[in-house]
């Protein structure tokens, strides 16, 4: 980031000891990026890591990649943590100053349940940072999920278990949360047969607690239903979820998805004004990951078909900023801080960069990146 300093004639020689100071500092990374794949043949997983300029170019990391064996991942600006791929642990390791990682603990997180049938999930955290949440599959009596809770120790990186939220046997995804902490919703379609929009309340200690909420889905032309798949939620609170129109009697999709837009209440519940004339369509075949810009301005969503990205207006209907930005199916994407979008596709192997403003996008330098088996996503802003 630059900055513009005014000085004075009688200060011509600290404007030039300013002025590369100025410079070195806009030319460090603004993020540290981390895919995790399998490792060959080995039957294990490693993660890749770059850092990230200004321009979005990404630079290889020393010691990259790291022979750690995770798949969903989460940081909070000191830890990364993971979900080992034995379904029972999740890693902490610690984010050093190059983003390098170095393993500091593991915690079973299993060994909270009551049962042995439970495995880890995908792995996120609150807008602090400050508490670790895992979408534990069978977490709920061998049968449903639930998301556990967990504090994460400053200084170590240990987990402290806080509870779940309560069996949901549609969950299987991970939540987002209002700009308050509050309040974090998630949605799910399956089959294009079941599907809910679920709203949890965070505690002061950081425990989630699935609680019933109104969430009414925009009516639906004749013959047809709306399935809810993918929720991302703003700094303030507003949360928009991607939509597929199904055939009621056959479960077919219909058309593209929509982006419908809610406004949230103070006890949770969510409203709406998104109608199927105001819903915008996204071309990128079934969705797969909805994720909102830290500014809230900007709402990426990505696909079997590709990548989008539209403006988010708040309580108003999304708009258009880009078409396609890639025809390439698209797994996951995440932001940056500093106006950058990565995405990664395992079925092309390519991991995508691109350099974003609310006028428009452009592939970043170097974009896209070669990684074979790409499988999960983590970005820390710097």
């Amino acid at each position: 980031m630059g900055r513009t300093l005014k000085f004075t004639l009688s200060l011509g020689a600290a404007l030039c000891v300013a002025a590369p100071l100025a410079q070195a500092a806009s030319a460090g990374p603004v993020a540290y990026v981390y895919v995790s794949t399998p490792a060959g043949s080995t039957g294990r997983n490693e993660v890749h890591a770059w850092t990230a300029s200004a321009s979005g170019k990404l630079s290889s990391i020393a010691g990259s990649p790291f022979q750690e064996n995770v798949a969903s991942m989460a940081v909070n600006g000191t830890f990364l943590f993971g979900a080992t791929t034995t379904g029972s642990d999740v890693n902490s390791y610690r984010i050093e100053a190059n983003g390098g990682l170095r393993y500091a603990v593991t915690t079973n997180i299993t060994r909270y349940n009551d049962t042995d049938c439970a495995s880890t999930g995908p792995v996120f955290t609150d807008n602090t940072g400050t508490t670790v949440y895992n979408m534990e599959f069978r977490g709920d009596g061998c049968a449903n999920n639930t998301y556990r809770s967990f504090r994460a120790e400053s200084a170590t990186g240990g987990l402290e278990n806080l509870g779940d939220s309560g069996g949901n046997s549609w969950l299987y995804q991970s939540a987002s949360f209002l700009g308050n902490d509050t309040w974090a919703y998630s949605a799910s379609c399956l089959g294009n047969m079941y599907w809910g929009i679920f709203g949890f309340k965070r505690s002061s200690n950081g425990q989630l607690t699935e609680i019933p909420i109104s969430a009414p889905v925009p009516p639906p032309p004749n013959g047809e239903f709306f399935c809810p798949s993918e929720a991302a939620a703003d700094g303030a609170n507003h949360v928009a979820i991607a939509m597929q129109a199904v055939k009621q009697l056959d479960f077919s999709s219909i058309g593209s998805p929509v982006v419908a837009v809610y406004t949230a209440q103070g006890n949770g519940n969510l409203t709406t004004t998104s109608t199927t004339a105001n819903m915008p369509e996204a071309q990128v075949g079934s969705v797969t990951d909805l994720e909102m810009q830290p500014g809230g301005k900007l709402l990426a969503i990505s696909g079997t078909g590709g990548l989008e990205i539209f403006r988010f207006n708040g309580a108003s209907p999304v708009t258009h900023l880009t078409g396609l930005l890639t025809s390439d199916s698209i797994d996951q994407c995440f932001w940056d801080k500093a106006g950058h979008l990565y995405a990664i596709s395992g079925k092309s192997g390519k991991l995508f960069v691109f350099s974003v403003t609310t006028k428009g996008a452009q592939a970043a330098p170097g974009s896209p990146y070669a990684v074979s088996h790409a499988e999960y996503l983590a970005v820390q802003s710097r």
